[in-house]
């Protein structure tokens, strides 16, 4: 099924009040579009970058409980996680998948300890477990993670997780709310909102596309806007506090050649009190990640060289070839909406529970929380939107609702798994034309027919919106993405229908800005502190 924008931008000019309009195309926000257009409410959803651009798609892609949160206590938050990670699952079993954990352990206190609290983590997530925890001898430990430095290990303990692709389920919420009758549009930005006798009645947006204005009118008004929350509040409310402290956490990515096995590394504790993971995923191995103060949220956030140096250090320590800078194919951002806590201290002890509240003016605000929790997040989004708005009542379905693509009738080895029942008509087009099966670079696993269908069907109208979220190319290996990013953008123009003098002003407009964002993700740009 093909998803054009247009569409979107003429449902917009003839709708005259929609019941819900969502400000924010992350996971909170196209989550609350779901389960607003699954319950009949008519639904609109304005995002002023891409579908999650922001932190939405900069997470350490897993769908888990959170096993820090155990030893702050913070067992509701757990209990809620791990059953939303089962429902993620379920819901999109091409996306998610089991990934096992290795925490390797130096004596036999750790081993009880670690084994202790993973039993408990085990036993919160009931009936959505993805698998026992378990002690295992130190050969054993060995033999599903090769990479690890053998220096002092005596034995190890195993447990299960959550991995997922994060920007690929944000596609999948945003085509569900499409399907589902809602309508969702990109590169739309807020500038105002509009008030009638002091209550919000919509928003003033412009479409960065082409510069057009538009005046939406809605019952409900959703602030889903993640890292940049104060700012739609403020504009609600000049007077209001900021609620949020945002907190940058970096990832590295390696080549799989320095921890080939099959399960990834749990590092229980940093210098600074973190977690680190290395965990395999698209071939690549991620490592992440940190937790440093920012004074204000950027789309764009720039690592820090320290950043980069704690992590290449600390997880030097746990393997047996230690990486360099030179070894980094990757590194990636991103802004956590952590909110405030009166007197707290470094921002790693900060909740990850939602903040959910509703101004003098109507506007309904949802912040914080954690990835795996989005959807429970949208449910009380749209309950106190009916509730507010005076909507009429409609239980929640998305507890059990399949979301787009969904199939369990495919190979984890199949490159185009991601895309679920839609890779069909990927390999249609594969047949009406074989040049199509092309690599973008030798170097990266994304094929030419995966461009032509973000295009086609996935609203993708920038290169960054295909190289970095529709594809993951930037992510796993930068500087080849940056040479690919030519080829790319021509592919691009003509499936937009550019030509001529359009299409080379268009690509050369494309080229420079995708160039300046993408050298941040070299690792030898990162900034000094």
């Amino acid at each position: 099924m093909s998803v054009q924008r247009s569409e979107s931008i003429e449902r917009i000019e003839s709708q005259d009040v929609w019941d819900v309009l969502i400000i924010g195309g992350g996971a909170t926000g196209l989550g609350s579009g779901v389960d607003a257009a699954s319950r009949g409410y008519s639904t609109v959803l304005l995002e002023s970058a891409d579908f999650g651009q922001a932190t939405s798609s900069r997470s350490t892609k897993l769908a888990h409980g959170g096993v820090r949160y155990l030893e702050q206590m913070n067992f509701s938050l757990v209990y809620d996680a791990l059953h939303e990670r089962g429902r993620m699952r379920r819901n999109a079993p091409h996306l998610v998948d089991d990934q096992s954990f290795i925490v390797p352990t130096y004596s036999w206190w750790e081993t009880l300890y670690y084994g202790a609290g993973l039993v408990v983590y085990d036993l919160l997530s009931g009936p959505f477990s993805f698998g026992f925890s378990y002690p295992m001898i130190r050969n054993r430990v060995f033999n599903h993670v090769p990479g690890l430095n053998p220096a002092k290990v005596k034995a190890g303990v195993r447990y299960h997780d959550g991995q997922f692709d994060d920007s690929r389920y944000v596609m999948a919420l945003a085509l569900t709310m499409n399907d589902l009758g809602g309508c969702p549009v990109n590169h739309m930005q807020v500038v105002s909102l509009i008030k009638e006798e002091e209550t919000v009645r919509g928003v003033v947006a412009v479409d960065l596309l082409t510069g057009k204005e538009h005046k939406i009118y809605a019952r409900s008004v959703v602030n889903a806007t993640g890292v940049f929350t104060d700012d739609i509040r403020q504009m609600d409310d000049p007077s209001v506090m900021p609620i949020l402290q945002p907190s940058q956490g970096i990832h590295l990515m390696l080549d799989r050649e320095f921890c080939p096995g099959e399960a990834g590394i749990l590092i229980p504790k940093t210098d600074d009190g973190r977690v680190v993971f290395v965990l395999p995923w698209h071939d690549k191995l991620i490592i992440g990640t940190t937790d440093t103060e920012v004074d204000a949220p950027e789309m764009e956030p720039r690592a820090t060289d320290a950043e980069v140096d704690f992590l290449l250090e600390h997880v030097g320590r746990f393997l047996a070839r230690k990486p360099q800078r030179k070894d980094v194919r990757s590194v990636f951002n991103g802004i956590r909406p952590l909110i405030k806590a009166e007197g707290s201290g470094a921002t790693s002890t900060l909740s990850r529970d939602h903040y959910l509240t509703v101004s003098p003016s109507g506007l309904v605000t949802i912040a914080g929380g954690k990835w795996t929790t989005y959807r429970k997040m949208a449910e009380d989004v749209v309950n106190t939107c009916a509730k507010t708005a005076g909507l009429p009542e409609a239980d929640c379905r998305t507890s059990n609702l399949p979301l787009h693509g969904w199939t369990r009738d495919f190979s984890k080895s199949d490159p185009l798994r991601v895309y679920g029942s839609d890779a069909e008509n990927l390999y249609d087009l594969l047949d009406e034309d074989d040049c199509l099966a092309e690599l973008v670079h030798s170097r990266l696993p994304y094929r030419k027919v995966e461009v032509v269908w973000a295009v086609r069907s996935e609203m993708a109208h920038t290169l960054y919106g295909v190289l970095a979220l529709r594809t993951r190319a930037l992510l796993l290996d930068a500087e080849a993405t940056i040479e690919a990013a030519p080829e790319v953008a021509r592919l691009m123009a003509v499936e937009l229908g550019l030509s001529g003098d359009d299409a080379d002003a268009w690509i050369d407009a494309q080229l420079a800005e995708f160039r300046e964002v993408a050298a941040l993700y070299v690792a030898g740009n990162c900034c000094e502190l």
